[in-house]
């Protein structure tokens, strides 16, 4: 029988012992630190939220930028043009079993040579 995964939030300048992560049948979520790839990109099955828990997201739409500091939350629907930045950002990332594949097999490619193809793979395109 599964078990709830419960996470309790750190207050600033605590020692962080783990990340939280939990995978569930329809969706996944992670805490995170980095940024999203340096193209603009479109997952035309899934979509993604990000929850910042300390820095800012610096995200780019096709129309605008927005920043988004520590309790903003960003839910981008399947089919929107998008990539964010990560300053000094440790975030939550809510991702689909697709979406996280999609990750997993980007991460996994010995360069960027295939990227377009895997992103095809995975009902997603980078754009521009």
């Amino acid at each position: 029988m599964a078990e709830p995964i419960i996470s309790q939030i750190c207050t600033p300048g605590t020692e962080i012992q783990s990340r939280m992560s939990a995978v569930g049948q329809s969706f996944s979520i992670h805490e995170w630190r980095g940024s999203g790839p340096p193209s603009m990109h479109v997952h035309y099955q899934d979509d993604e939220a990000w929850h910042v828990l300390e820095g800012i997201l610096k995200f780019r739409f096709e129309d605008r930028e927005v920043e988004v500091g520590p309790g903003g939350t960003v839910f981008v629907p399947a089919g929107v043009t998008h990539t964010y930045e990560a300053l000094n950002a440790r975030y939550f990332i809510i991702l689909t079993p697709r979406l996280e594949a999609l990750i997993k097999e980007l991460q996994q490619a010995p360069d960027r040579t295939e990227d377009e193809e895997i992103y095809l793979r995975h009902e997603s395109e980078l754009v521009g």
